[in-house]
């Protein structure tokens, strides 16, 4: 059994797959949810997100374990142009926002970062301005792309564009300055700390 995480330091693992064939079980990790599809699971390929949960490891586990009963072969083929229509996917370009009477678009290449306040969130642009958007950060993570976007903690998804300076924090922690200059402080959890800094070192 082999377990990838899809997130290397040279890039994503998805290049192995044109190199080499592979017929070992897989099981994925990462800390990216937007990488979370359920056709990934595919007879004993299975799906897990950091930080990695033990029931879910267990779970997984016994996914592997079945593998080994019934026999049954990985359908890598099917796992092929999977992982192509993820290469593919076509990220989000432009969020509609309400201001008054008034409807507009704002450009992802214009954001600065979202923030969720109590049930609503809202997203910044680079100029300041702020709107209140009709989604939840769960749903951006996916939404976005990764290679731009970082979600630090549960409530602020951060453009890497936005982020002004770093310095280190309690706990091994990085407290995060942002522009514009957002009022509440923007600190990378502990579990996403690691995985923001490969985010950083692609």
């Amino acid at each position: 059994m082999i377990f990838l995480d899809i997130h290397l330091s040279d890039g994503l693992c998805f290049r192995i797959f044109d190199e080499v064939e592979i017929k070992t079980p897989i099981i994925f990790t990462t800390a990216y949810d937007q990488y979370a599809i359920q056709a990934f699971k595919v007879n004993s390929v299975d799906y897990l997100l950091k930080p990695i949960n033990k029931f879910d490891l267990a779970a997984s586990y016994e996914k592997f374990n079945e593998y080994h009963k019934g026999g049954s072969l990985v359908d890598y083929t099917a796992l092929k142009e999977m992982i192509g229509d993820m290469r593919e996917k076509k990220y989000q370009s432009r969020f509609i926002v309400v201001q008054g009477d008034t409807i507009k678009t704002v450009l992802v290449e214009n954001i600065a970062y979202f923030f969720a306040e109590g049930k609503y969130a809202f997203l910044v642009e680079k100029g300041g301005e702020r709107y209140l958007i009709d989604t939840t950060l769960e749903k951006l993570t996916s939404a976005l792309n990764p290679d731009e976007f970082f979600r630090i903690n549960r409530g602020v998804i951060v453009h890497l564009d936005s982020i002004k300076k770093m310095n280190t924090w309690f706990s091994r922690r990085i407290k995060l300055e942002l522009t514009p200059l957002f009022e509440k402080e923007t600190i990378v959890s502990t579990e996403r700390v690691k995985d923001f800094k490969e985010w950083l070192n692609q």
